[in-house]
């Protein structure tokens, strides 16, 4: 696996599992946050998202508009989904207000240059959920 590049500069790209769908963040808001909401562990299939937020104008699609789908929710304030048709992989999304770009961090391909910061809904987390530094670490797939 090749090392991980930390960039300082502002500017990032993103794409999906497939590569159909890329993107430039030029920026963010300063907040790297986990989202433990029930929403986004559904659209995550995970114990939490990994959220970057954003303003739009600090945000561009570089290539595959045409294979984002989008879910929004009709009962929701803020939450909205994107998603790439193809592989299925989350996509950055904007929010019901129009005021934030929300970027699945785990789709940048290098270092956004911030660290997470807060864990958010946490009251309505996964009951199972257990924090990963309490969890044994392995380089790999460790043999049964």
């Amino acid at each position: 696996m090749p090392d991980v590049q930390t960039e300082s500069a502002d500017q990032v790209t993103g794409s999906c599992l497939c590569g159909e769908v890329t993107y430039q963040l030029d920026g963010n808001l300063g907040i790297f946050q986990y989202c433990h909401c029930s929403r986004c562990r559904k659209f995550t299939g995970s114990a939490h998202a990994a959220n970057i937020l954003a303003r739009p104008e600090q945000f561009s699609w570089l290539s595959g508009r045409q294979h984002i789908g989008k879910y929004t929710p009709a009962d929701t304030k803020h939450f909205t989904t994107a998603f790439c048709k193809h592989c299925g992989s989350s996509l950055p999304w904007l929010a019901k207000s129009g005021k934030a770009m929300v970027i699945p961090a785990g789709t940048l391909d290098i270092h956004p240059g911030i660290e997470p910061q807060q864990n958010v809904f946490r009251a309505s987390g996964a009951d199972w959920y257990q924090p990963a530094s309490d969890l044994p670490e392995w380089d790999c797939l460790p043999e049964k």
